[in-house]
């Protein structure tokens, strides 16, 4: 048995959003290591059942629910979070600040209370400035970051001091901050209005769209993981670090989103007319990640090709299809 499985076995662990995307693909690795797991879910049903899995209905603002949530938890996850594609960002950019700031200070603080040995809450890289180099833990600087990312960019900072806040007060209960890369993979969203590039490129790939439209040039340099790996890192991160840290969970490797279309498109075998449309929203033009950081203290180091995670997220969304026709 490896040190991971020893680390969770038999533990009291609480994902919170455990119906989303994240969420679900953590909570069924928990399960494969034996932890006993309980996940809160809210707008969105569960969609991974399992003996070992204690599914709450929670409202994660109302500070009743969170008590009930983190009671006789060991390890708590931070999984839920308001989170939309760029469309619906351009057009409400408040719509992930007041109700993540009030979920996240909320389970913060509850788990506090409650003893919970060690928390780990999902930030984002939209908390650095704009670079040409791939950004490393030390680059963020308050206030200063791409101006599409102003109003999450504020959230997710100011959240990591809340973090770094309970790391340091009486009876401190350690904290670990990761932010990771665009994340694609099974039980991602799908949806029109909501999605994020990845998927969106999948779905019209296999709803065999012609002509394929491709929002802006194509040319947006992004740093893609696998949820898979994320998954992993989180783990690695909660078993291995002991004190407040933030680490970037990412692949190092730099991708354009038409190297992400271009890539479904092989995997499809598919040809279609492709069309650029610079009048659609898009965020940030390039964004590379410094990974060493995470390699060292916790030793990850994304596995899965872009070619590999994109396969098995098709055929994971071609099934769903099927079994919802």
């Amino acid at each position: 048995m490896n040190n991971r499985a020893d680390f969770f076995c038999e533990k009291k662990v609480l994902v919170t959003g455990g119906a989303g995307f994240v969420g679900t693909n953590l909570v069924k690795k928990l399960v494969e290591l034996k932890a006993n797991v309980r996940a809160t879910f809210y707008r969105k049903f569960p969609q991974y059942e399992h003996k070992n899995i204690e599914y709450v209905f929670t409202n994660l603002k109302d500070s009743s629910y969170v008590k009930d949530a983190v009671r006789d938890m060991d390890y708590v996850f931070m999984c839920a979070a308001v989170t939309s594609g760029a469309a619906v960002i351009d057009k409400d950019p408040l719509i992930h600040v007041h109700p993540n700031t009030e979920m996240n200070s909320m389970v913060l603080d509850e788990a506090h209370k409650a003893g919970v040995k060690k928390f780990l809450f999902i930030s984002s890289t939209v908390v650095y400035p704009e670079t040409d180099h791939p950004v490393c833990e030390d680059d963020m600087e308050y206030g200063n970051f791409f101006h599409k990312y102003f109003f999450a960019g504020w959230m997710k900072q100011y959240s990591e001091v809340m973090c770094k806040m309970h790391s340091m007060i009486k009876n401190p209960m350690p904290v670990i901050v990761v932010r990771p890369a665009n994340l694609y993979g099974e039980y991602d969203d799908f949806d029109w209005e909501t999605s994020h590039m990845p998927p969106a490129q999948i779905r019209k790939v296999v709803e065999r769209h012609n002509p394929i439209t491709v929002w802006g040039d194509g040319n947006d340099v992004k740093d893609l993981l696998y949820v898979g790996d994320f998954v992993d890192g989180m783990l690695l991160a909660m078993e291995k670090i002991q004190n407040f840290e933030i680490l970037n969970i990412a692949s190092g490797v730099s991708v354009t989103t038409m190297d992400v279309l271009q890539t479904a498109l092989q995997i499809e075998g598919y040809s279609p007319e492709i069309v650029f449309d610079a009048s659609k929203p898009s965020m940030i033009p390039k964004r590379l990640i410094d990974t060493s950081k995470a390699e060292k203290l916790i030793g990850f180091k994304a596995q899965t090709s872009l070619y590999d995670g994109m396969k098995a997220t098709m055929e994971w969304y071609k099934k769903v299809k099927t079994q919802e026709s």
